[in-house]
């Protein structure tokens, strides 16, 4: 029995809240169980200079914890004058995982500024970012299709993704953070809805693990995956 009570297939609770902030084109509330990150879609005209007279647009995100989104305060990076190793990390992930999944030459020489908030941390805050993410971006281009600066919405596919892991030697789906600082290994998995691999980020922690139990965490992955697009469609239609 895992501690929260789970089956070893189970996700946590999961809820896609659209619509969240007054002020930006996209917004989604990302709740797995007790990790909670707000992400937001902001429209800016223009794109990085080394983009500039291509004709494509431009996606791209930044990641931050609040100060007591963990069981003790954290400073702020502003504070620190820089960011964090592990921030630039999961913020350049979440970029490429909506990249991935927008034709970039489907919205102008324009930029989506993608921000995901961590309010409330216990394990697996990237993989609930790049879901909520995804809600966010969906509905800036659907901001930017009602105002007639396109014609359709630039997405091939949706992405979400979910953390999986060896727990007890048991491979076990979307873990919360008791498991995952318990865990033997640790996989990330970012899938597209059409079950595509975006990216694989897998670590044994103590011993290594074998292409058997690899794949094992796969098949969880792409089950938990498969959940998570329902509820962005979901969250989509709701919004």
């Amino acid at each position: 029995m895992r501690p929260s009570g789970r089956a070893a297939d189970e996700m946590r609770h999961v809820v896609l809240e659209p619509d969240v902030s007054k002020h930006a084109e996209g917004s989604c509330l990302a709740r797995f169980g007790d990790t909670h990150v707000l992400c937001t879609a902001s429209i800016d005209e223009g794109v990085p200079g080394f983009m500039r007279g291509s004709g494509r647009g431009w996606v791209t995100a930044e990641y931050g914890m609040l100060p007591r989104a963990t069981h003790t305060r954290g400073a702020r990076e502003a504070a620190r004058g820089r960011q964090g190793g592990r921030t630039l990390e999961i913020q350049r992930l979440i970029g490429r995982s909506l990249r991935a999944v927008t034709n970039l030459q489907g919205f102008g020489e324009r930029s989506i500024q993608i921000d995901c908030d961590v309010i409330q941390a216990d394990g697996g805050t990237r993989t609930a970012a790049i879901t909520g993410a995804y809600v966010a971006l969906y509905q800036a281009f659907d901001f930017m299709r009602i105002a007639k600066a396109i014609q359709q919405i630039p997405l091939t596919d949706s992405v979400a993704a979910v953390s999986c892991g060896l727990v007890n030697g048991e491979p076990v789906l979307d873990l919360d953070y008791e498991e995952d600082s318990s865990a033997q290994a640790d996989a990330n998995f970012v899938l597209t809805g059409k079950g595509q691999i975006v990216e694989v980020q897998a670590t044994a922690e103590s011993e290594p693990f074998d292409r058997a139990t690899f794949d094992n965490l796969l098949t969880l992955a792409e089950r938990g995956v498969a959940e998570l697009t329902q509820a962005q469609h979901a969250a989509i239609q709701g919004g």
